[in-house]
């Protein structure tokens, strides 16, 4: 039997809903999701497994123009979507006139790989304007495949990941064909975590923060966690905490039940919050953190 393999990268602005796509073709949520920008900071893998293909999708960070040395490293994410990618898939949403970085926009265009693009959130237009928007993008990205859909209410996924399929060279799978995803069981602990503080906290401390789990034993019937949560300042690290642990416990309590979800398995979590200055500019601890490897 013929195998096909590949890599199909998902690339757009930020809040386009690719994280939404990636989760609707993996079935498990991978890619947390807010209605904040830059909720993706990592570049992650999610492995698709039938008889005869694998599809290894990876979502990205929205592309920015960066601010600091976090954010550059994000977008050195996205840069490495383009150089492995077997199929790419231009995410944009309906009222979207263009990419926020020409460079990538021009990397899109010409293009020698099979490009999708996907106008998503069409949950939210009128026929009119949708007709016009694939009007617009058929004439900016004359090499992409158009397809409307709606990620978050599953109109045409399945076409979509069917056409992937289609356009996914013949190989042999890159992953083991039971491996769901590249990242360790930590890396799913710190990225809940921060979905909650990015769902509860305003203004700039959900992007101040970044989440480290110090400890992780499992037990036959329960999982314990030991997780610390950084941030710049003092004054954040007093709203992370709130009045008498308030604000905290709400986040260790959303967090530990999508966790239980997600491991299948009691879970008892500790939380912590510490001061680490400056992190974002910090290219020590970028790279601690998993950033400008």
């Amino acid at each position: 039997m013929n195998h096909k393999a590949g890599f199909v990268n998902i690339i757009g602005n930020p809040n386009v809903g690719k994280s939404t796509l990636m989760n609707a073709f993996v079935g498990e949520k991978l890619s947390i999701i807010t209605s904040k920008a830059q909720t993706t900071r990592h570049r992650i893998l999610g492995i698709v497994n039938g008889d005869d293909f694998q599809m290894v999708l990876s979502d990205t960070p929205g592309i920015i123009k960066p601010a600091y040395e976090l954010q550059e490293s994000m977008m050195g994410f996205v840069k490495s979507a383009f150089e492995d990618a077997d199929v790419l898939i231009y995410m944009v949403e309906i009222g979207e006139k263009d990419l926020k970085d020409e460079a990538f926009f021009k990397k899109i265009t010409h293009s020698k790989i099979p490009v999708l693009l996907l106008l998503n959130k069409i949950d939210k237009s009128d026929q009119k304007q949708l007709e016009d928007q694939v009007q617009t993008w058929t004439e900016k990205v004359p090499n992409a495949e158009i397809y409307p859909v709606s990620a978050l209410e599953g109109f045409n996924v399945k076409e979509i990941f069917n056409r992937i399929i289609e356009l996914l060279p013949e190989s042999p799978p890159f992953y083991p064909k039971d491996q769901l995803t590249d990242k360790p069981e930590r890396f799913f602990i710190n990225e809940t975590i921060r979905e909650k503080i990015l769902m509860h906290y305003k203004k700039e401390i959900p992007y101040a923060v970044e989440v480290d789990t110090e400890e992780f034993f499992e037990e036959d019937h329960i999982i314990r966690i030991r997780s610390v949560i950084m941030v710049e300042r003092e004054t954040q690290k007093g709203i992370i905490i709130g009045h008498k642990g308030s604000a905290l416990k709400r986040v260790g309590v959303e967090a530990r039940k999508d966790l239980e979800k997600f491991f299948g398995k009691q879970i008892h979590i500790e939380l912590y919050v510490k001061v680490n200055k400056n992190w974002r500019s910090n290219q020590n601890q970028l790279k601690r953190f998993g950033y400008n490897n």
